[in-house]
């Protein structure tokens, strides 16, 4: 009896201590896995720092690629677009103007009634549209005939109170925020899509003369006055409303900015210069790259699989295409290779561009102490369900990696075009005033976003000159800005 009891035990000890081998093993397997995934989180950190230094570096490259830019076509990754706008609103403007403002993923329609001299914006009305997917990539034809169609249907339903006098034809501002050579205030070829956008017989094309050709068609009055990219849109409704605006920035689906140069400083600028002495230039920062900024193997990777390889690389690091694609890809390697989520891949996770920028700033502001709005966001568009508060801190973490390297690097951008109008350094009178119109989805919806890039301006430009920079949130500037413009370039403005 004793030999079998003895043996029992022995039994019993020798499966206790391989179940304690498997359950420590176990234990090991996830704790390296876990310590794998710190690694991928901290190598990915690393990469994407920007100290002052590196974002001053930055700055200087944005400046110097300015100056190349101005002085000649196709001397820079920064187009330097010469915008015809030469006059900004003045606040005196009065009558009905009209704005189609197709920005990127979104359409709108805008119908703008000016005041005049000490009036404002009386009243003012729109109607938005989403693209289809399939006209970002069929044919111009069939694109701006949608448009127009929008357009007709907004024009159909107004009251009698906006029609014109007889004899005169309505008058549109069309923002058009993709990169166009312009020719005039109202016309303008189309150089590349951007955003998504792939319609190949649009390329070369007046964007303007496509537009009248659709409206036309659709047995619509109405002028194109002037053709205008958002962000001098965005820069034109600011000054409306405060004279010391002289930059403007997008941050939105894509990202650009604008600003008011010295027509002096514009080699390429032909023939007599304005008599403001002043042009606004449309920058097309998107395009800007420089050895400077911090790219990794994600970003160079997204930049092969994109539509525009090469193409737009400032812009596919700062702006709300592709902030959330960031952020997936990295997910996706930490499943792969530290099984964050289970021990396999989530099939939704390898979906490009499943994970949008409007739900990473949902999980990047998530307060709860449970971080449930990480998990349902993690459960809905990825179907990931029962994610540990250790991964979802992980993600929240990943959300402010991103988050914060393109909120820098836009601020640097911003230094930069402050350094190229000299207005970096204090004046012996003190600081000038630097007014800088804001509009984008990004910067207004995403709060951590907008709180980084406003503190690093602050930061980069130092105590004394920090007194001197305002932000001012231009709401729909990009809309209400062409209504503007094309009341300062009605052709009827003499009649008043």
């Amino acid at each position: 009896m004793k030999k079998a009891t003895v043996g029992a035990v022995v039994v019993g000890t020798a499966v206790a201590v391989a179940v304690a081998a498997l359950i420590m093993r176990h234990r090991m397997g996830k704790s390296s896995k876990w310590a794998r995934a710190r690694g991928i989180l901290k190598e990915f950190e690393e990469k994407c720092a920007t100290p002052d230094g590196k974002l001053k570096q930055v700055a200087d490259a944005m400046t110097v690629e300015m100056h190349a830019g101005l002085a000649s076509e196709g001397g820079s990754k920064l187009k330097m677009l010469i915008s015809y706008v030469d006059n900004l609103p003045t606040g005196d403007e009065g009558g009905v103007f009209y704005a189609l403002d197709l920005g990127g993923t979104n359409f709108r329609v805008l119908r703008v009634q000016l005041g005049g001299k000490d009036g404002g914006i009386i009243h003012q009305e729109f109607a938005e549209a989403s693209i289809p997917p399939n006209l970002m990539v069929g044919t111009s034809e069939a694109l701006f005939d949608y448009i127009a169609a929008e357009l007709a249907k907004f024009v159909a339903e107004e009251g009698e109170e906006f029609h014109p006098p007889p004899g005169r034809q309505r008058e549109l501002g069309f923002t058009f925020s993709f990169p166009i050579m312009q020719t005039s205030i109202n016309s303008g070829t189309l150089i590349r899509w951007t955003k998504g956008f792939s319609i190949d017989d649009t390329v070369g094309k007046d964007v303007v003369a496509e537009l009248t050709k659709a409206m036309q068609k659709r047995e619509i009055d109405m002028r194109v006055s002037a053709l205008v990219n958002d962000t001098v849109g965005t820069l034109a409704g600011g000054r409306f409303t405060n004279k010391d605006v002289s930059i403007a920035v997008i941050l939105g689906t894509g990202t650009n900015a604008a600003y008011v140069e010295r027509a002096q400083a514009i080699p390429k600028l032909h023939g007599p210069l304005p008599k403001s002495g002043e042009m606004v230039i449309n920058m097309e920062w998107g395009n800007f790259r420089s050895s400077h900024l911090p790219l990794t193997e994600y970003d160079h990777a997204m930049d092969t699989d994109s539509l525009n390889p090469g193409e737009q690389i400032f812009e596919k690091i700062c702006s709300g295409m592709y902030l959330g694609e960031i952020l997936r890809r990295v997910l996706l390697r930490m499943a792969e290779e530290a099984g964050i989520f289970a021990e396999e891949v989530p099939p939704k996770l390898k979906n490009s561009f499943i994970l949008r920028t409007p739900e990473m700033s949902a999980m990047h502001h998530d307060t709860s102490s449970d971080l449930r709005v990480v998990g349902d966001k993690l459960k809905d568009i990825l179907e990931i369900s029962n994610t540990s508060l250790k991964t979802r801190r992980l993600v929240v973490e990943l959300c402010n990696i991103v988050a914060t390297r393109g909120a820098r690097l836009a601020a640097a951008g911003i230094l930069g075009i402050i350094k190229k109008m000299g207005k970096d350094t204090p004046r012996e009178s003190g600081p000038e005033k630097i007014v800088v119109a804001m509009d984008g989805g990004l910067y207004e919806h995403y709060t951590e976003y907008s709180k980084f890039l406003e503190n690093t301006l602050v930061e980069l430009l130092g105590k004394e000159m920090a007194t001197s920079i305002v932000f001012k949130h231009a709401n729909d500037g990009s809309g209400i800005g062409a209504a503007l413009l094309a009341a300062s370039n009605s052709v009827y403005v003499e009649d008043k």
